[in-house]
């Protein structure tokens, strides 16, 4: 009996050995991302300037919308060789400046408001912060009832700053 113990237990560790893999390669370290740039504590309003505009707009920093918005009047949309283009207007409200725009449509999209769908043009601006001069997704929208000309969202927000509401105009 001690002998075919002895036997079983010799081809139980013999299995085992058989089956444990060691895994001595060396797999390559991928590379560190990128540090990201400290993002710049800001201001709840901020002054921005809507390229080319040479007046500058207050801009209200929203981190619950998820695209930046601009007032726009006379929106009209158009074709050119074949793409959707929008053509509108751009009225600085404390000097009167007001700028004609002609740019392709990105995508349109529905902004719910107080219970209502709104069908936006959503089209790429440049706009200046600061020292930093960005271009990204803006929707077209009458923003004449609001208070503020932009509205600065989620899209410009993220990663270049961080809002302490108590603040404004922090940027010069």
């Amino acid at each position: 009996m001690k002998k075919i113990t002895a036997f079983i237990t010799s081809l139980l560790l013999a299995a085992c050995q058989n089956t444990i893999e060691t895994n001595t390669s060396i797999e390559p370290v991928s590379p560190q991302p990128e540090p990201r740039q400290e993002a710049k504590i800001i201001g709840g309003v901020e002054t921005l300037y809507i390229l080319p505009i040479e007046m500058p707009f207050q801009a209200r920093m929203d981190t619950g919308a998820e695209t930046s918005s601009m007032d726009a009047d006379h929106i009209r949309p158009f074709e050119r060789d074949g793409e959707k283009w929008v053509s509108f207007n751009i009225t600085n409200r404390k000097n009167g400046e007001k700028h004609h725009f002609e740019k392709p449509i990105k995508r349109r999209t529905s902004i719910v408001r107080i219970g209502e769908h709104e069908e936006r043009y959503v089209v790429n601006m440049s706009i200046k912060m600061g020292d930093e001069t960005i271009k990204a997704d803006f929707t077209l929208a009458q923003r004449d009832k609001f208070s503020y000309q932009v509205l600065i969202g989620r899209n410009i927000i993220n990663g270049r700053f961080i809002i302490d509401p108590a603040l404004e105009n922090t940027m010069h």
